[in-house]
């Protein structure tokens, strides 16, 4: 919305505000992680052997929901600075300012790691316009309130 609402400003018109969106739609990048695996076993996402053993180990799955809507780990990591330095890869990977240069952090009930974050990008891409958000209760019900989420204009969605 903040993007649709800029490119109002520079003039587009109602039509080519909705084509430019239509166009747009699927260019918004998110990668996530989560401290425990408690809500995803809840929602049914991992089996209780899974979220006990990848909550004693300190994983810290690299999560991301494909086209069809389907929840899908993209990796695993020992470690929040290992999580992080993944969504930074994946964000190098795939980021495209062209598009836009605002990257949004969102975190469930985590200002601090939000923070080591928007360190992270800020230093990593210095070009980024960076904001913090709070994820909602709809979203949260399903991760925690330990969600760390990366979204960015970019390729690999």
């Amino acid at each position: 919305m903040h993007e649709a609402a800029r490119k109002q400003a520079e003039g587009l018109t109602i039509d080519e505000l909705a084509d430019w969106i239509i166009d747009h739609r699927m260019k918004v990048c998110h990668w996530f992680t989560v401290d425990t695996f408690d809500h995803l076993l809840h929602g049914g996402r991992v089996s209780s052997v899974a979220a006990v053993v990848g909550t004693a180990l300190q994983i810290k799955p690299l999560l991301h929901v494909d086209e069809q809507g389907y929840l899908q780990v993209k990796g695993k990591y020992r470690g929040l600075k290992k999580a992080i330095a993944s969504q930074l890869d994946k964000m190098e990977q795939g980021w495209t300012p062209e598009i836009g240069r605002l990257v949004i952090i969102g975190h469930g009930d985590n200002p601090v790691a939000a923070e080591q974050l928007r360190q992270s990008v800020a230093k990593r891409f210095p070009d980024a316009e960076i904001y913090i958000a709070d994820i909602g209760p709809i979203i949260g019900a399903h991760t925690g309130p330990d969600i760390l989420a990366l979204f960015y204009w970019g390729s690999n969605r």
